[in-house]
């Protein structure tokens, strides 16, 4: 069976076939989406609020995603059960979200999207399961973040028969290293995980670049221009297009290459200095976070942990991190530790007050950015907007974090955007079981004008698709699109 990790266009039905490919059945226009939410916690009661609202109708480039939701929410806590009613007008059941009989209450036969959004690996899993055997369209599944490291090991998503398995801490983790990894960046996305990035860059009046053709740059590996916008116009460019001092650049590949190709554009090859960053928190956030750093060589990470087993654990599981046993919150100990000479100050403990807090003592003694966790989603944009006066450049939601996921799943199309530029879309979609680029390599293919392929999911396993890379029947490919070329990739993928 194939495994989804990665989001899936909505209404189009997979199931299992003998070969090992998933089964694409033609879209279905629907005129409203039934969604079910298991768990009415943190993560699910935000979601549901915004989704029956209608503050979701618009996705994140502003596009309309549908004319209307229908919200059921599912959860075993009275309290929850009852303070959820009183918030949102939709259906709202008191009920073990892991059996049968609830779900069958909640007319799980007429739905098409279910989310398992509790904190409890057992009941998201048995829920997920349950759902998709009942034929629902698209499945997604939240994870604890330790489930979701064993992924490597055992293939969950397909044992358990789940489109889309996902972590809200490593969601959250990957927002906040995108401001570490890429600090120069005009913006950036996080495709297949954090294991494929995609940027923008100013070419600047130092780089190597300017005045130089594609064909004529040398650039790293699995890395690729993706589109370019100079003054008011924006265009996906072919080996032929030349680069200009100014130029605004979208460039994607792996993450651990990336920054060196932005440096090239940006500063003439310089290479990177090494990045010393600070991480209050040595929680599964905290851990998360460190995880993704630790593999980028231009980066020196130091966690606070007041728990001595916690510490130790981190030690054990984190060999290049050095691990402090202190309390951050304690001035004395920022100090001793000169937490005034770090790049990034990141706090990501439980407590949201002690968060903001230590950003603040963090930038008085001189840390030169903040970032900080805010699980109430009003409370991070108030803080992310106006933060920058005391050092926060940036605070990140675990709710929104979760909910943007999501949201890219709200469309009708073949397709759903990431990101929409000036010179397009960057999209993501699956290769169709009759696609004719089925079996060929990249150089082979005849990609339209206006398409450049950015990255490749098969079975789990992200890349930058290299020319004597092979497209296969089920691939989750990404892709940079104009307008007047996107019916035509379509067409050749599906």
């Amino acid at each position: 069976m194939l495994i989804i990790s990665e989001p899936i266009p909505f209404g189009s039905i997979f199931l299992a076939c003998d070969e090992g490919v998933g089964k694409m059945h033609p879209r279905q226009k629907i005129v409203q989406m039934n969604i079910i939410i298991v768990g009415a916690g943190e993560i699910g009661r935000h979601l549901a609020i915004e989704l029956s609202q209608g503050l979701a109708l618009l996705g994140t480039q502003g596009e309309k995603l549908r004319e209307s939701y229908s919200v059921t929410v599912i959860d075993s806590d009275p309290q929850l059960v009852a303070d959820m009613e009183r918030v949102i007008d939709a259906k709202v059941i008191c009920a073990d979200g892991g059996t049968v009989e609830a779900l069958g209450r909640a007319n799980i036969a007429k739905c098409d999207l279910f989310l398992a959004l509790t904190s409890k690996n057992t009941v998201n899993l048995v829920s997920a399961s349950i759902a998709k055997a009942h034929g629902v369209n698209l499945v997604m599944c939240r994870i604890h973040p330790e489930l979701q490291r064993d992924l490597p090991m055992f293939d969950l998503a397909s044992h358990f028969g789940i489109d889309d398995l996902f972590s809200s801490e490593r969601l959250t983790a990957i927002d906040l290293a995108k401001f570490i990894r890429n600090p120069d960046s005009l913006w950036v996305e996080e495709l297949a995980g954090g294991k494929i990035e995609v940027q923008q860059v100013r070419v600047g009046a130092r780089s190597d670049a300017a005045g130089k053709s594609l064909n004529d740059l040398k650039f790293p590996a699995r890395t690729r221009v993706a589109a370019i916008a100079r003054k008011e116009e924006g265009f996906v460019p072919d080996r032929e297009a030349v680069i200009e001092e100014g130029d605004e650049v979208t460039i994607a590949g792996e993450s651990t290459r990336l920054r060196d190709l932005a440096e090239i554009l940006q500063k003439g090859g310089k290479k990177a200095e090494t990045m010393r960053v600070v991480i209050f928190g040595g929680g599964e956030y905290g851990f998360a976070l460190a995880q993704m750093l630790q593999s980028w060589e231009h980066c020196r990470v130091r966690i606070f942990e007041k728990d001595a087993k916690i510490c130790t654990q981190l030690t054990e599981r984190l060999g290049k991190i050095t691990v402090i046993n202190a309390d951050a919150t304690v001035l004395a100990a920022l100090e001793e530790e000169q937490v005034g000479e770090a790049d990034f100050f990141v706090a990501a403990s439980s407590s949201d007050e002690d968060n903001v807090m230590t950003c603040l003592q963090a930038n008085n003694l001189g840390a030169k950015k903040c970032l900080t966790i805010i699980h109430r989603a009003d409370y991070a944009r108030a803080i992310s907007s106006g933060g920058r006066q005391f050092g926060v450049v940036a605070a990140v939601s675990p709710r929104e974090a979760t909910r943007r996921y999501i949201e890219r799943h709200l469309t009708e199309e073949k397709y759903y955007v990431v990101r929409k530029l000036m010179a397009g879309k960057l999209i993501g979609t699956d290769v169709g079981r009759k696609a004719k680029v089925s079996g060929a390599t990249v150089r082979d293919i005849p990609w339209p004008a206006g398409s450049v392929l950015v990255g490749l999911i098969r079975d789990g396993k992200a890349i930058v698709p290299g020319p004597d890379d092979v497209l296969e029947a089920g691939d989750h490919i990404y892709a940079m699109v104009s307008q007047k070329a996107l019916k035509k990739l379509l067409k050749l993928l599906h």
